[in-house]
């Protein structure tokens, strides 16, 4: 189809033609816009300003069509398009960049859910309109809104997220995929997670309430574990972790087991209240007398010093060298010694599983320990 715009297709419309025509002439216009002249373009604005009333909606759809890209459409046009009925709104709503933040919540607020889900797909979604969206409280449009790589996030409009739909499929498989997740967002998206799962197999008869919580706590500590990776991270996970209740023995333990010295450090300080640079000194006091003391006052319980000695003591003799199952290695070399260190308390352990290590550990009473 010719898509210049000759002197008869303007003398057609003027004669009031069919939609159809109407709607190639729409389409006609519309596309030569960027590139008319000043006077020209001021023409062509005034016919679009006539066919966004346009009774019929074909005639707003090739106009809708033409226009959701073109950076210089006028704002009154885009936006009278953009509240149109869906089939004439949704393509500018995903495209049109002449459309405002405050459009484009307004209408979030006040429209359609695939009104809704076309803004979560633009290629850019600033903070105000992804929390705009958010508030929908509709797990289509977020899901949409969380697989979208483009959608600034913030960590506080992410935990909103995972508070309201962990549960769902939908939205935590495509939030999970994100490139850049904050570990804290990560974290709480585990343990929701787990309090679901929690209710699936407390419904099992075969299991006890014990056991359930158990696995749980197993399954979710090693996972966190697995999220950080640089120093800064760790930090913001071990205060997530400390603020949420979730800073316990048995994680810290497992992490200097699993020879994450870094996750141990700082949750000793954050747990004992001081200073990360004065927790390290007390942990490697060459007298060790400065552990026991940073010990004592995290609150740490009685029954973990031996194993959390023993650790520190496996960390300066070993230290992963790159090679394969190296993390395993250290491990397993940190449980025999822990092995030994409660060997010569007495304390006799059936098998060198970290599981049931921790296990028996928080069964053994303090008064054992009392004579280090």
């Amino acid at each position: 189809m010719d898509q210049k715009l000759r002197e008869e297709d303007v003398a057609r419309l003027l004669a009031n033609p069919s939609a159809d025509a109407r709607a190639e002439i729409a389409g006609k216009i519309a596309s030569q816009h960027p590139a008319l002249s000043t006077a020209q373009r001021k023409l062509a604005e005034d016919i679009f300003r006539l066919m966004v009333k346009d009774a019929e909606e074909r005639v707003r759809q090739a106009l809708a069509r033409q226009l959701k890209e073109n950076p210089l459409v006028p704002h009154d046009v885009a936006l009278s398009l953009a509240r149109d009925v869906d089939a004439v709104a949704l393509p500018m709503l995903q495209f049109s960049e002449v459309l405002t933040d405050e459009d484009l919540i307004e209408i979030v607020r006040s429209q359609s859910p695939d009104k809704q889900v076309a803004v979560a797909s633009r290629a850019h979604v600033s903070a105000g309109v992804a929390d705009a969206l958010v508030e929908t409280h509709n797990e289509t449009v977020v899901a949409k809104l969380v697989s979208n790589e483009g959608a600034e996030l913030t960590e506080a409009t992410l935990q909103r997220v995972v508070d309201e739909f962990g549960a769902s499929e939908a939205v935590g498989t495509p939030l999970v995929a994100r490139s850049a997740l904050p570990v804290t967002v990560a974290e709480r998206l585990m343990a929701k997670v787990s309090e679901n799962l929690r209710d699936v197999l407390a419904a099992r008869r075969d299991l006890s309430p014990e056991t359930v919580a158990n696995l749980l706590i197993q399954a979710r500590e090693m996972a966190v574990l697995g999220l950080a990776d640089a120093d800064t991270d760790v930090a913001k996970l071990v205060d997530h972790l400390y603020r949420n209740g979730r800073l316990t023995p048995s994680i810290i333990l497992r992490a200097v087991c699993m020879g994450d010295m870094t996750f141990f450090e700082l949750a000793l300080a954050k747990l004992a209240r001081i200073k990360l640079e004065n927790a390290r000194t007390l942990i490697h006091d060459a007298g060790k007398r400065g552990f026991e003391a940073l010990f004592d006052k995290a609150g740490m319980p009685k029954a973990f010093f031996r194993a959390m000695r023993a650790a520190i003591d496996v960390s300066y003799e070993m230290e992963y060298d790159g090679g394969p199952n190296d993390r395993e290695r250290f491990s397993r070399r940190m449980i025999e010694r822990i092995l030994t260190q409660y060997g010569d308390l007495g304390v006799e352990f059936e098998n060198d599983d970290l599981e049931y290590l921790l296990a028996r550990m928080n069964q053994l009473p303090a008064t054992m320990l009392n004579d280090e």
